[in-house]
């Protein structure tokens, strides 16, 4: 018969007991190394972060009256600006031909692609602007998906921001971007899967469930308000990975209420400033908001989230990497989902 001090041993230990971590949301597993947090590091360490910036660069095509790289001229803006991106990586007048031969296939794809400015101001990041500002942000996000995603040829708005040289950035103007596009990219179509199965089987949005059972556990919390929670997700692959989640089950930021939309507002900054903090600098990284398709059909299982993906390790200087094992197999981490949120919270 097996006694306690078996089952205590055959038990994992999160903190210390290589294993493997299910992504609800895509359906895949990665694996954590925790004990890998012990071992001397000798990689590659980066130059930090230049920090200080004027709060109007002459050369920075983005800053307000400067001339972009095609020869347009940037209006003389006060608070957002938004234009279709002069090199973007979607078009809206490419061909819609699709080629077969054999085993190989490829397809025409149609889309738009465009560039928020967040501020006129060229030494700010969203964490350094105010949560009037910020929301000012988040109206042009509602429009845009709005505008973009009635056209009928766009089935999907992916919005998102790079923030950082590190997360190759090629303009440090706080800035975001917006890709819609002619059909539904594979990570949304992945998260579409997962959460239909859960919504059809259960009649509950699956986020919405997750957050119940991160709220009474709270390991994984790293801020809240009257209207949304940020966490580090149990599946998380970046070291300082986190999520923004809505308490109330809704599809696409066109739903937020006036007090939801300040909410956000706040939890953006809250987060952001966080990040900033873990290491003192301006903290690298990508974010996306993901939400439900604009292909005419209902998605009641969506549940509307924004993912950052920060690429720093165990310094201002140090990152990770996705290589070797993470390129050929699957995704991997040392510093488990539970020590990166007690950082963030702390």
């Amino acid at each position: 018969m097996t006694d306690n001090r078996q089952l205590q041993k055959m038990a994992l230990d999160f903190s210390n007991d290589p294993h493997k971590r299910y992504n609800i949301l895509t359906g895949e597993w990665m694996l954590v190394s925790p004990h890998r947090t012990k071992r001397p590091w000798q990689g590659k360490v980066e130059k930090p972060p230049v920090t200080d910036r004027p709060k109007h660069d002459p050369k920075c095509y983005l800053c307000p009256g400067n001339v972009r790289a095609n020869g347009t001229q940037t209006p003389v803006y006060e608070a957002t600006y938004v234009f279709n991106n002069d090199f973007g990586a979607l078009i809206p007048n490419t061909s819609k031909a699709s080629y077969k031969k054999g085993l190989l296939k490829a397809a025409g794809e149609k889309g738009i692609c465009r560039v928020i400015c967040f501020s006129p101001d060229h030494s700010l990041t969203l964490p350094d602007m105010s949560i009037e500002a910020i929301e000012k942000v988040i109206d042009l996000w509602q429009s845009e998906y709005k505008e973009l995603g009635s056209k009928k040829f766009i089935k999907h708005v992916q919005i998102f921001e790079n923030k950082g040289a590190t997360m190759g950035c090629s303009n440090p103007h706080p800035h975001g971007q917006i890709w819609a596009q002619s059909s539904i990219p594979q990570e949304v179509v992945k998260k579409s899967k997962q959460q239909k199965k859960y919504w059809r089987a259960n009649n509950q949005s699956l986020l919405q469930a997750y957050l119940t059972q991160e709220l009474e556990e709270k390991e994984r919390l790293v801020c809240e308000n009257e209207h949304f929670v940020a966490l580090v997700p149990f599946w998380a692959v970046w070291p300082y990975e986190a999520m923004i989640i809505p308490r109330r089950h809704f599809q696409h930021i066109g739903q937020l209420t006036a007090a939801e939309k300040t909410a956000y507002a706040a939890i953006l900054k809250d987060l952001t400033q966080r990040f900033d903090k873990v290491f003192d600098i301006s903290f690298p990284y990508s974010s996306g908001i993901h939400q439900a398709p604009t292909d005419g059909k209902a998605h009641p299982e969506w549940h509307f989230h924004m993912a950052f993906y920060p690429p720093l390790l165990r310094s201002a200087t140090v990152k990770k990497f996705m290589v070797g094992y993470e390129m050929f197999a699957n995704p991997q981490r040392d510093i488990t989902a539970e020590m990166a949120a007690a950082k963030l919270r702390g």
